[in-house]
């Protein structure tokens, strides 16, 4: 009687299904696809990875440009610290990751817990802008992205800077995509010509483009200035938050104004590399007149 009972059970059960995704586990998993998509094996954005600590030691001492280092979380010994202090040394941002991200980046699947993503292009300084500026004889006009991490979001804002004559494009060096190559595809081809330069600290960068008499104008869609009010003739920086939470509050502190772009239709917000072009193209308006 109790084996009927429980084939009984099992029965139900089975009839039932699968368990559903409970939301946070949902949520993990699209984070998870995300962050590993962009290193593919089968995408042909992953060519800029160099694999294996040996080879990761060798592009450091060559001074190769390295957007960042990914190391096995728990890994430690002599190599890894090596690479670690080498990276350091040259200023490349070190990040943990769990195996499995490494073996979903890998392409030779012989990473030995270490992946280096090589930058297409070396970095820029924010000194460059203003000597592009100079050189053209116009008044800055540069592009901040505030925790811009999606590589897609990057090589659109770059393409447009380009397009629309910008001097520069400004990221930070951590919770930021980088020069990878999605960005430089997605670009479509716009970073071998836009300087791109990386800074640790956002809100102070903000502050000495201030003193350098550039006016910063961020995004927000709450903001106290409407697109069409705000004066884009005079040396600017415009700044773009992250998909997600837009500017944080110090990036925010520190803007001289918040610009706030027309919204006729029910969604609330657009998408950073739109609202890039459109800031981007209004400054080109104001300045041709």
């Amino acid at each position: 009687m109790e084996k009927g009972k429980n084939r009984k059970f099992y029965d139900k059960k089975e009839r039932r299904g699968p368990r559903p995704e409970r939301k946070y586990e949902k949520r993990e998993r699209m984070r998870r696809e995300t962050e590993y998509s962009e290193y593919a094996p089968e995408d042909s954005a992953a060519d800029g990875l160099i694999e294996g600590r040996n080879a990761v030691t060798e592009a450091l001492r060559a001074g190769a440009a390295i957007d960042k280092i990914y190391i096995a979380r728990g890994d430690t010994d002599r190599t890894l610290s090596q690479i670690v202090a080498l990276a350091k040394q040259a200023g490349i941002v070190v990040a943990d990751a769990d195996h499995r991200k490494l073996d979903m980046m890998s392409r030779t699947h012989a990473h030995q817990g270490v992946i280096a993503v090589a930058a297409v292009r070396e970095y820029a300084d924010v000194e460059d802008i203003f000597s592009a500026a100079e050189e053209r004889g116009e008044k800055p006009l540069i592009v901040v992205c505030d925790e811009l991490s999606d590589p897609h979001n990057l090589g659109a804002v770059i393409r447009t800077a380009e397009c629309a004559g910008a001097h520069g494009v400004i990221i930070p060096k951590r919770r930021s995509a980088g020069l990878t190559a999605v960005v430089a595809k997605t670009s479509a081809g716009a970073v071998s010509y836009m300087p791109v330069a990386r800074v640790s600290n956002i809100p102070a960068l903000l502050k000495d483009l201030q003193k350098r008499g550039v006016w910063v104008f961020g995004t927000a869609a709450d903001g106290n200035t409407t697109l069409y009010h705000a004066d884009l003739k005079g040396p600017a920086a415009i700044v773009i938050g992250s998909e997600g939470d837009g500017m944080s509050r110090l990036t925010a502190e520190n803007c001289d104004f918040l610009v706030s772009i027309p919204m006729k239709g029910k969604i609330s917000s657009l998408n950073a590399s739109a609202a890039a072009a459109i800031l981007l193209y209004e400054a080109v308006r104001q300045r041709l007149n």
